[in-house]
């Protein structure tokens, strides 16, 4: 007689948490109410050159308030270095395309303090929002390794830094979330993943094969007209933004800069000078990332088969700061949540550790050390799924 299993009943799912996740719950809660604390106390000191990031979203803003070249050099060296940055950094530019300058406007209406805890505070409550809505879509499920994902180094270092990324992985979120039910909408949020494109080519090439296969142009529709607007935006402030920051890239030595991901290292072993090496690895992301969906386009689970295209697209982003990796959230959520190893959770919880360890130690965040952390992610992955399916095939036929 065929009957359906309540939740309670399948023994691949936890229904009360156990001391080894209330302990990560822990460790993982002081880390982000610590973070939470010294972001909103830090701009009452005074002293925000550590969030160097923001110190430039805010000098655009305070650019582009003015109706100002927000990528003229000397002008934004001058007004970063009145608002504390060191005298050793030259000029520093918002290297988000263009279409997301309206973001940084509001911040020139704001004194530097105001700012950086109005700032802070979007950061943090982007990161909440995210990790409790992927808490919600997998069915609240009474276990607390989502806490894994409020204290993941890399989003906290997004913090202390003032980065976007933040931004980005909830737009990634809503997608997610919004989809299936409320196409347009969640097509508007992909602007917020446009902020960062270059973390979401392999990510984006199925979007486009999945919009044609399933003819969501409600999605297409939302995205569009997010980034029409945008775009006006931008005009509007500043008709030559897009010439000055073709100018900016091609002329601020971005291409010699030492990031530690897999395609910039590639480069600079290979060719340092062959700048379409650095995209080899997108190219061939983007390749098997179609592959990978046309063998699944009849039953795509944008949580499922979403994540580990997420994680490829981190590993083989032309250029991926370790600030950048919160996007990772989603699909390491899912792997703690299918996994019932133990080992495995303590293992991701000891990894954003060591990054928290290393990043009070004072390793630049520019170190190759960090090389190991996007492989980390989806190696990780991989491990939970094949923990997941193995112990399916060996649980007895109902």
């Amino acid at each position: 007689m065929a009957f359906m299993r309540s939740k309670t009943s399948d023994p691949a799912v936890k229904t009360t948490p156990d001391i080894a996740e209330a302990a990560i719950a822990v460790v993982s809660g002081l880390a982000f109410a610590l973070t939470s604390i010294f972001l909103c106390v830090l701009p009452l000191t005074g002293n925000i050159a550590g969030a160097r990031d923001f110190v430039v979203y805010w000098s655009t803003g305070q650019q582009l308030i003015h109706r100002a070249n927000p990528y003229d050099g000397v002008a934004m060296m001058r007004i970063e270095h009145a608002a504390g940055l060191p005298a050793g950094y030259g000029a520093l530019y918002m290297r988000n395309p263009p279409w997301g300058l309206p973001l940084a406007l509001p911040l020139g209406l704001l004194g530097l303090r105001v700012a950086a805890f109005l700032w802070s505070l979007a950061l943090l409550a982007s990161l909440a929002i995210s990790v409790g809505m992927l808490w919600q879509m997998h069915g609240r499920p009474k276990s607390y390794v989502h806490w894994l994902g409020y204290a993941f180094a890399p989003a906290l270092l997004c913090l202390f830094m003032g980065q976007t990324s933040l931004f980005a992985l909830l737009g990634l979120v809503f997608f997610l979330r919004l989809h299936a039910t409320r196409p347009f909408l969640a097509g508007m949020s992909l602007w917020l993943c446009a902020l960062k494109p270059q973390l979401f080519l392999p990510f984006g090439a199925v979007l486009l094969a999945w919009v044609l296969v399933t003819r969501s142009y409600k999605l297409v529709a939302g995205t569009a007209v997010a980034m029409a607007a945008s775009c006006a935006a931008t005009f509007c402030l500043d008709p030559s933004a897009w010439a000055d920051y073709s100018q900016m890239m091609r002329t601020s030595g971005f291409q010699k800069e030492l990031i530690p991901c897999l395609s910039v290292e590639s480069r600079l072993w290979l060719s340092p000078q062959t700048m379409w090496l650095q995209y080899m690895p997108a190219a061939l992301g983007c390749l098997w990332a179609l592959a990978y969906f046309w063998t699944r386009r009849h039953n795509w689970d944008w949580m499922k088969d979403g994540s580990l295209l997420m994680l490829v697209s981190i590993f083989s982003a032309p250029y991926c700061w370790l600030y950048d990796q919160p996007l990772a959230i989603p699909a390491l959520l899912q792997g703690a949540y299918l996994t019932r190893s133990k080992v495995l959770l303590v293992v991701l919880a000891f990894a954003s550790l060591l990054i928290e360890i290393e990043l009070i130690g004072g390793v630049d965040i520019l170190s190759p050390f960090y090389l190991w952390t996007a492989p980390v992610w989806l190696a990780w992955y991989l491990l939970a799924v094949a923990f997941k399916k193995k112990r399916a095939e060996a649980l007895p036929a109902m």
